[in-house]
């Protein structure tokens, strides 16, 4: 079992350049499917999600070169099946792309029902809707997602609620269909936008990304092509708190400033100082912080992603805080193994009320999610005393070697590997 061993105290200062969006990423690569060519990826994050994805790939019969430490040559042009193996897939959320993906190439697809973090319902039903608006008949058994289709056609897509998975999704499934797709409601993250300029660049015709109208024109073949993963916006955001909870001065490279707004708007309202460049952004604290109120809501709203890491911070900031979850209705789970550091937050339906106690204590935590996991590093490295946290392969599945990027910083965080035996008797005496 491997976990992370985090030491307090110590302020942030330095430069840190941040990796390709992990959200990008995961549908970027089942998109070079659609391709009638080999495509390159740059940019492309060292974590476990984009690792799973690649073996995908491969178990299909793409053929995978790595060209750099984040650049990868896929040719796709090999693949020869349309069923993506039950028990990699069901190792991480994002595995559905390859429905939208298969289904556009081959009219057909069959992929485990996703898995990821826990974060409570997190249905299907609009992928679905969308892929048999298109002409797709779908059947559920076994844990599988079958889809099948004579062919596709254009169509109107609503989408009932605001999915950035069902609208790339319907991206995907589309982009090769007959005739004029318009996805209405449609998300307007980041990730969504530079999945369409992904297909674009391969000959794709899509209109809109990046508004709630998405309007996609068939075309018969896709092209090969050169491409760079957005930088990650969650990442920089993880960052950005904390060099603020630390007290610390960072310098964040290889960052889009416009996709950090509502980030850099609420830190500015708890007190944290921030200096724009065209790509890197300044963060740093010379005074008290301060109480705010958030609400997660879709791009352009504050992102859930960054929940638990705000959270955090206001953990360590003069007043009561009240932090209102609109997305993901366990996005909170990770409040009691911040209460072990002595955070002072009720939790009620989705909505978290923190007194700032502007201090934590290390204690001995688990990861439950991703976002959690990065939030409990957060609270480590602001805490007295250290901080021993468990499970950490949550955070890997969306983060390029964030102690290594942290140590370089100046933090004392170093990742350590138990024997099982070891973590077994951990468990015992916690149990006593």
């Amino acid at each position: 079992m491997e976990k992370f061993i985090v030491k307090g105290g110590r302020r942030l200062t330095g430069e840190v350049t941040i990796s390709g969006a992990k959200n990008a990423a995961v549908a970027l690569l089942p998109a070079v499917i659609l391709s009638d060519e080999p495509c390159v990826l740059e940019n492309v994050p060292n974590i476990s999600d984009v690792n799973i994805s690649l073996r995908i790939l491969k178990e299909m019969g793409a053929e995978v070169t790595m060209l750099g430490k984040d650049s990868y040559r896929i040719d796709p042009t090999r693949i020869d099946k349309f069923c993506v193996p039950y028990e990699t897939a069901r190792k991480m959320r994002a595995s559905y792309y390859f429905l939208g993906a298969l289904l556009g190439k081959f009219n057909k697809a069959r992929v485990s029902m996703p898995g990821g973090c826990p974060l409570g319902d997190r249905p299907i039903d609009q992928h679905l809707k969308a892929f048999s608006a298109l002409g797709a008949e779908y059947t559920l058994s076994q844990g599988m997602i079958d889809l099948r289709a004579d062919k596709l056609c254009g169509t109107q897509i609503f989408l009932d609620v605001v999915s950035v998975g069902a609208t790339m999704n319907a991206i995907l499934a589309a982009v090769k269909a007959e005739g004029l797709t318009i996805i209405e409601n449609a998300a307007r993250e980041p990730h969504v936008v530079d999945l369409a300029n992904f297909l674009n660049s391969m000959g794709a015709n899509i209109m809109g990304a990046g508004t709630d109208v998405i309007k996609i024109r068939g075309v018969n073949k896709l092209y090969g092509t050169n491409y760079a993963v957005i930088p990650d916006q969650i990442e920089a955001g993880t960052f950005m708190i904390a060099a603020a909870a630390t007290k610390g001065d960072v310098l964040i490279k290889n960052v889009t400033p416009k996709h950090l707004e509502s980030i850099t708007k609420k830190l500015e309202k708890i007190g944290v100082n921030i200096e724009q460049y065209d790509d890197s952004i300044r963060v740093y604290v010379d005074g008290p912080l301060v109480k705010t109120s958030v609400k997660t809501t879709p791009h352009p709203g504050f992102p859930t992603d960054m929940q638990p890491q705000i959270a955090t911070l206001l953990t360590l900031a003069e007043g009561t805080s009240i932090v209102t979850e609109g997305v993901w209705e366990q996005r909170f789970r990770y409040v009691d193994e911040l209460r072990r550091m002595g955070a002072d937050i009720s939790v009620d339906g989705k909505v978290a009320v923190i007194e700032g106690t502007g201090k934590l204590m290390g204690a001995p935590v688990k990861a439950c999610d991703l976002r959690a996991g990065a939030a409990l590093i957060i609270a480590g490295l602001a805490a007295n005393g250290i901080t021993e946290i468990e499970d950490i392969f949550h955070i890997e599945r969306g983060y390029d070697c964030m102690e290594g990027k942290l140590r370089a910083l100046g933090a004392d965080i170093e990742k350590v590997n138990i024997p099982d035996d070891a973590a077994q008797n951990n468990q015992k005496k916690n149990a006593v």
